[in-house]
């Protein structure tokens, strides 16, 4: 049987996600794909951390020994910032390997000059894991794209403050007290600011604008409105009169071709696409010319959902290219 050569970049929650799954589903990749995925080397940033074991793999803290692995054809890449990240994927592609980020901050910024870099070179970017974790909005907006024109895009982005907003409501707890248990249950970061300020769902919107749009609009034009400043009684009322306050995300594209972002806190009602979106939850709401609205709903964080959509990403590539990657 035909072996894939992969290499994973960064082994924390997402890179050791990666792992499991793959190692998990390796013989049914097997039956469903006829190919067989090995993860080769790992590229991490502490050799002396303590970290799951790998029996077999590299474990190597220098790209090189990752981008010079003879018949490497596959680079998941999980690392947080733009750099050394954007570097090392631009490497990957050159050298004809596929790749398959999770890297939002990286990708809102790169996703277009990667993109015609990877089609130059021949290969495929799968980014699904940048935008809503487990949701699949990336191949449903590319499917739809072929038919359908996106006129607006309405999205709960960030699970971290979906879930301070919806204890708020539902526990009556001040916006510190819900902060302090989402970051006790892991999700949120120790230093939360990303996903409070609107940051982290600014990011995934502009990856969202880039594909749907073509383009994106000036990020300066855009104005990111954090949740910080809800306070319980602003929540308190709201329910009262049977709103509720959402993250939201939003971009429309005017007649003009004009785009016009935003990210900030809304109030919606019952009729609204992102009312009874709780918890860590992500929505993405798709207004189109020929179906109308189309809501997808699912888990926006966590290590298993964000790997299982790379690992899908994998599988829809070997699907697209099977013949490319054979190896004897």
């Amino acid at each position: 049987m035909a072996k894939i050569k992969a290499a994973i970049l960064g082994f924390g929650t997402v890179g050791q996600g990666i792992y499991q799954v793959i190692n998990e589903k390796r013989e049914d990749l097997k039956k469903s794909l006829g190919l067989d995925i090995e993860i080769s080397a790992i590229l991490v940033n502490n050799l002396s951390k303590v970290r799951p074991e790998t029996p077999g793999v590299l474990i190597t803290d220098d790209f090189e020994d990752i981008i010079n692995i003879p018949g490497l054809q596959v680079v998941f890449e999980g690392i947080v910032n733009e750099e050394p990240a954007y570097s090392y994927l631009c490497r990957a592609i050159d050298k004809g390997c596929h790749v398959i980020t999770a890297n939002k901050v990286m990708f809102s910024k790169y996703s277009i000059p990667l993109q015609e870099r990877a089609k130059s070179r021949g290969v495929f970017i799968g980014y699904e894991a940048t935008t809503a974790g487990g949701v699949p909005v990336i191949k449903t907006l590319k499917n739809l794209l072929q038919v359908n024109t996106v006129e607006k895009i309405q999205g709960i982005l960030n699970g971290t403050s979906n879930y301070i907003l919806t204890q708020m409501r539902l526990n009556e707890c001040q916006f510190e007290d819900a902060l302090k248990e989402a970051q006790e249950l892991g999700y949120a970061e120790a230093d939360p600011y990303n996903d409070v300020s609107g940051k982290d769902a600014f990011y995934k919107l502009m990856i969202l604008s880039a594909l749907a749009f073509g383009k994106q609009p000036n990020w300066n034009d855009v104005k990111i409105i954090g949740i910080d400043d809800i306070t319980l009684e602003d929540v308190k009322k709201a329910k009262k009169e049977g709103l509720r306050y959402r993250h939201v995300a939003e971009i429309v594209q005017d007649e003009d071709g004009e785009l016009y972002a935003s990210v900030g806190p809304q109030l919606v009602g019952s009729d609204h696409p992102l009312y009874a979106i709780d918890g860590v939850n992500n929505a993405v709401s798709l207004d189109t010319n020929y179906i109308g609205t189309l809501t997808l709903v699912g888990p926006g964080a966590g290590s298993l959902p964000t790997a299982s959509v790379m690992v899908e990403d994998y599988a829809e590539i070997i699907g697209k290219r099977a013949g490319f990657f054979i190896t004897i």
